[in-house]
């Protein structure tokens, strides 16, 4: 495993009174990870384990001096396991000690890049879950995994009919809270960042200043109708780009007064919906990038990615 660090070439830029704020051409901002509420596990361990209400009891009417069979409902205990999630950084002790701004300003500077490439990675990861192409094996199940959501046939599953291979992507329609999609850590042991240390590296003999930053987290992905998703969908197959008429099928897949909080998509699939309103636009104007449909507010994010394989 190769480790990239900083070069040369930083040191050089600051040297050169390069501005501080900077341009970035990296994507990795995370607004569904954002919109996500995080609690303790049940029991505050690394086993979040949560009751998914899956029958209700049967009732009925009854004759007079007649009785009825009585019932019960059904819950299923579903166990969540957290995984270490980790930004822990590393920066040469010399080019610290040379940064023109001095150590901590190089070491703030790193930290929060690290931070947010790792709020990216929790976001892809609570998409794609543990998908060997997209997603992380050593993470923890995402929606991806979810048998609700994971086959054509399935209830919360709307199929746009993308066919060209791995050039698919999703939108989901998500509730989040309590009872739903949420993220879930132990409290005890959740976000730390540690101490910068000066060390030794442990692949060369230099000396670093070394950061440790991990957090333990899981995602409870709640009942069946806590997440809804469009699939195969694609720009360029016949009829699979993404318009109202395909939200609305997802929507109407969720029980009344149970509707989602957020729809969840990418650019691209956030530009095909606005081009389809254009097109019935009656002023004859190009419509403007949608925020909602249907009053549901929309999260784009750049995690949902178009090389997903065909569902069937």
């Amino acid at each position: 495993m190769a480790n990239d660090l900083l070069a040369v070439a930083d040191f050089i830029a600051d040297a050169l009174d390069v501005d501080p704020t900077t341009t970035s051409e990296v994507l990795n901002a995370a607004p569904l990870v954002a919109a996500l509420p995080i609690s303790d596990t049940a029991d505050g361990s690394e086993v979040h384990k949560y009751n998914k209400y899956t029958a209700a009891p049967v009732v009925g009417f009854r004759a007079e001096n007649a009785g009825r069979d009585y019932d019960s409902s059904v819950d299923t205990v579903v166990s969540v396991t957290c995984k270490i999630l980790d930004w822990s950084w590393r920066v040469d002790h010399a080019i610290a000690q040379a940064w023109r701004r001095g150590p901590q300003d190089l070491i703030a500077r790193e930290g929060l890049r690290h931070l947010g490439a790792a709020l990216f990675k929790l976001e892809k990861q609570i998409i794609y879950g543990t998908d060997a192409t997209l997603g992380d094996a050593s993470g923890f199940s995402g929606l991806l995994q979810s048998t609700d959501l994971d086959a054509v046939a399935d209830d919360m599953v709307v199929n746009a009919g993308g066919t060209t291979a791995n050039q698919q992507s999703s939108v989901y329609a998500c509730k989040v809270g309590f009872d739903d999609l949420r993220i879930v850590t132990p409290f005890a042991s959740g976000l730390t960042v540690g101490d910068s240390i000066v060390t030794e590296a442990n692949d060369a003999n230099y000396p670093v200043i070394y950061t440790p930053s991990n957090m333990l987290a899981g995602l409870q992905l709640g009942g069946r109708y806590s997440v809804g998703r469009i699939c195969n969908l694609h720009s360029s197959d016949s009829n699979a780009q993404l318009d109202d008429d395909k939200i609305s099928d997802l929507l109407s897949k969720f029980p009344a007064g149970m509707g989602p909080d957020y729809l969840v998509m990418n650019r691209d699939r956030l530009k095909e919906l606005q081009q389809s309103r254009t097109a019935t636009n009656p002023s004859g104007s190009p419509a403007p990038f949608p925020n909602s449909a249907f009053n549901v507010p929309i999260i784009v994010t750049d995690a949902l990615v178009n090389t997903e394989a065909v569902e069937t």
